[in-house]
């Protein structure tokens, strides 16, 4: 997946919404149009994509046009709680409730819509966070594996990534980086940024050919998962920030 130009955002032109002073990231791509706006899933920065011949200060002035509806949005973002007994926290798509007992195992134990998980209260929130990466990491190599063999590709090296950016890339030497925060969505969201990306290992574009060899591969809906992931993305970036 394309990812953002990775700039110092003390660089950046800032928006102030809803209080908060944002930065505005403007990407030329040649291959644009017209101009499209949206704001990153934790709402750290307001992304801009422009023809190549586009004006920084017209990219702004869209910005500025548009400054209700982004105010919205920056107000609709999901609010942070902490990782503590009672909190809920998601997992595969599924919500549990965190049932916390220093006397239970440090490692947690999804129990029948209750996640339940020992040690002191003080490292709870780092333990969860292990839990996760240690099984996003099981389980993005099981889908990684399956894509590649549909896709009759060795399967590379995988690694996990905590960008913010982007949920998966693959790159010219075919090994390939997933979003470990994915562990948190539902299956067929985080099977579709997996494929995504062993189809890149075929087509490293995205052109018809790209599009079309992703749907011989992946079982599900494409456009749904992408749906899911503009919606609802941004919460997977809350619980640990």
């Amino acid at each position: 997946m394309l990812d953002w130009l990775r700039r110092d955002p003390r660089e950046e032109p800032m928006l102030e919404l809803a209080g908060r002073q944002i930065p505005v990231v403007i990407r030329r791509l040649p291959q644009a149009r017209r101009m499209t706006m949206r704001l990153a899933p934790d709402g750290s920065e307001i992304r801009i994509s422009v023809p190549s011949w586009t004006r920084t200060q017209d990219a702004l002035e869209f910005a500025r046009s548009k400054r209700s509806w982004l105010a919205i949005q920056v107000e609709a973002l999901p609010q942070a709680h902490p990782m503590a007994d009672g909190a809920a926290l998601d997992f595969r798509g599924h919500r549990f409730t965190i049932r916390h007992d220093p006397a239970l195992p440090r490692r947690p134990v999804p129990d029948d819509g209750a996640l339940l998980v020992g040690g002191p209260e003080s490292s709870l929130a780092a333990r969860l966070k292990r839990w996760l990466e240690s099984e996003a990491r099981d389980v993005l190599a099981a889908d990684l594996a399956e894509y590649c063999a549909r896709a009759a590709q060795p399967t590379p090296s995988l690694a996990l990534s905590s960008a913010r950016r982007r949920w998966g890339s693959c790159a010219a030497d075919g090994s390939i980086r997933i979003n470990w925060r994915l562990i948190m969505a539902p299956d067929p969201v985080r099977r579709s940024v997996v494929a995504h990306e062993v189809a890149h290992l075929v087509h490293f574009d995205h052109s018809p050919a790209f599009h079309d060899f992703l749907g011989q591969i992946f079982e599900g809906s494409v456009p749904s998962a992408n749906r899911w992931l503009k919606e609802n993305g941004r919460s997977l970036y809350l619980p640990f920030g």
